[in-house]
């Protein structure tokens, strides 16, 4: 009854509202979403979402709401329409964050805290780019508490480590590299194809250096066996020369004759 039923409910997979107010916003969205995806690339049961309607309840399509950014670890990657919590082995994406901007309400921002409470999140972090302001809630035994100090915090389940500088929020990844956006990490693999690329050249230099030397040390080896063979040469000659001096002078003392003399 209860699935005959649910396939009369429409779930929607857009709530009508824009994924960003501003650029600033729907570049940290993209920012972290896509990092997070890089971050988790070869693990194939971590789903990562951007702007993803999360139905946690069947039945209740009101209740609903969709993250800037979630994880949810033991789900397998690929497309979704919407993340219905039923069809997911029931499990709730751990991990969600939301970036504020100047439109958001605390009216609104306390009903999403609430949600998320209440329906397992075990990480939330809230960052406002325009003020610079990052807040951030774990799961405890009484529900989501605040995170008093951020500052070199790391999260337990992504592993990553939030830097609030005096200008902005750096992300770092748990091998220390940080969070870049798509052209950032474009320049970065230019940079270090331009670097291949040089060390390519130097190393192709150094090759041809190798090789003219090894050349120039045939060339010596060459002259060197040259020298030898005419030395020898010059040796054979002296001791043929020396060898006819010794038969005429033989010649010379049979007939009676002084070669001294």
């Amino acid at each position: 009854m209860t699935v005959s039923l649910d396939c009369e409910i429409l779930y929607p997979d857009s709530d009508g509202l824009p994924m960003a107010d501003n650029t600033l916003q729907f570049r940290w969205i993209v920012l972290i979403k896509e990092n997070l995806e890089l971050l988790f690339a070869n693990q194939p049961d971590v789903f990562v979402a951007g702007d993803l309607l999360w139905y946690p309840v069947q039945g209740h399509p009101e209740i609903r709401v969709a993250p800037d950014a979630l994880v949810a670890f033991g789900r397998p990657k690929g497309e979704r329409g919407s993340y219905k919590q039923w069809e997911e082995e029931n499990i709730a994406p751990q991990v969600v964050f939301e970036i504020l901007s100047p439109g958001n309400r605390l009216a609104e921002m306390s009903k999403k805290q609430q949600f998320y409470d209440d329906y397992g999140v075990e990480e939330y972090y809230i960052y406002n780019p325009e003020r610079n302001d990052l807040h951030g809630l774990w799961r405890s035994e009484e529900g989501l508490r605040g995170i008093e100090n951020l500052q070199n915090w790391t999260s337990p389940r992504l592993g990553i480590r939030f830097v609030l500088t005096a200008s902005t929020l750096e992300i770092y990844r748990p091998d220390g590299r940080p969070f870049l956006s798509f052209l950032e990490l474009e320049q970065r693999g230019e940079a270090e194809r331009q670097r291949a690329e040089q060390e390519r050249q130097r190393a192709e230099q150094e090759r041809r250096r190798a090789q003219q030397a090894d050349q120039r040390a045939e060339r010596e080896r060459q002259r060197a066996d040259e020298e030898r063979r005419q030395a020898e040469q010059e040796r054979q000659r002296a001791q043929q020369e020396r060898q006819r001096a010794e038969r005429l002078a033989a010649q010379l003392r049979a007939l009676g004759i002084d070669p001294e003399s």
